[in-house]
C-alpha cells in the first residue's frame, strides 16, 4: 500500500512502533506529539490520507482535534485509546471517528485495519462524485468545481450544496434543510439557511459566466429547490 499517515501520540515509543510497521508496509509517516502539533502538521501537509489519533494527550485531546479537523476535512481518522467505555466510543463516532483501536493492540492488525479503511475510501471516492450542469462535487476530496473552475466553500456550504444536488428537483423546506444539514440538535434561527444560500449562490455565480448559483431557486414561504 501507499499513502501518507499522520501518527499522533504523546508517547514517542508508541509513535516509533506504529511508524516502523507502517513504513514497512509502504506508507509515508509523519508524526505529532500532541493535539496542537497534530493540527499544525495536518494543515501544513494537506496530502495526509489517514490519521491515527491518540485520545489522551497534552494541550488538546483527540476529541477536540477531531472536532476541528471535521470542520474542513473528511480524512479517515482511527482513534487509539486505552479506554473502551461505550460512551467514549459513541462520542468519538458522533464526532466523525471512522474506527476505534483499543490499546494494547497488535501492530500488524492495526496496519491491516489501515489498509482496509484506505481501500474503502478509495473505492468510495471513485463513486462519490456528483456532476450536474457543470457543477462537480467530490465528496471524498471535499472539492467543488463549476465549469472546471475550483470553488472554495466552507464546510457547511459544501454540505448544503451536496444536499441540494442529491435532492435535485425536490422542494425542500427550511426545516427539512436544517434537520438534514445542520442536524436535529440545531436550535438556531432558520434564517441562517438564507445567509448560507446567499453566499453559496454568489460563489457559484462568480466561478462561471452562466450564473450556476441561480439553479438554487427560492420557493417563497417554504424554502428552496435545486433545478438544473
Amino acid at each position: 500500500m501507499s499513502g501518507k499517515i499522520l501518527v499522533v501520540d504523546d508517547e514517542a515509543r508508541m509513535r516509533k512502533l506504529v511508524r516502523d510497521f507502517l513504513t514497512k508496509d509502504g506508507y509515508t509517516v509523519v508524526e505529532a506529539g500532541d493535539g496542537e502539533e497534530a493540527l499544525n502538521v495536518f494543515y501544513e501537509q494537506r496530502d495526509i490520507d489517514l490519521i491515527l489519533l491518540d485520545v489522551m494527550m497534552p494541550k488538546m485531546d483527540g476529541y477536540e482535534v477531531t472536532r476541528q479537523i471535521r470542520e474542513s476535512s473528511q480524512v479517515p481518522i482511527v482513534m487509539l485509546t486505552a479506554r473502551s467505555e461505550e460512551r467514549d466510543e459513541l462520542l468519538g463516532f458522533s464526532l466523525g471517528i471512522d474506527e476505534y483501536v483499543t490499546k494494547p493492540f497488535s501492530p500488524k492488525t492495526l496496519v491491516a485495519r489501515v489498509n482496509a479503511i484506505l481501500r474503502r475510501s478509495s473505492q468510495a471516492g471513485a463513486e462519490e462524485k456528483i456532476s450536474i450542469s457543470g457543477i462537480v462535487l467530490d465528496k471524498q476530496a471535499h472539492t467543488v468545481t463549476v465549469d472546471g473552475t475550483p470553488v472554495e466553500l466552507s464546510f457547511k456550504e459544501f454540505e448544503l450544496l451536496q444536499y441540494f444536488l442529491e435532492n435535485k428537483g425536490i422542494a425542500l423546506s427550511r426545516e427539512n434543510i436544517l434537520s438534514n444539514v445542520w442536524n436535529y440538535d440545531y436550535y438556531g434561527d432558520a434564517r441562517t439557511i438564507d445567509t448560507h444560500v446567499k453566499k453559496l449562490r454568489a460563489k457559484l455565480n462568480s466561478a462561471s459566466d452562466l450564473n450556476r448559483g441561480e439553479m438554487i431557486r427560492t420557493i417563497w414561504g417554504m424554502g428552496y429547490k435545486f433545478e438544473a
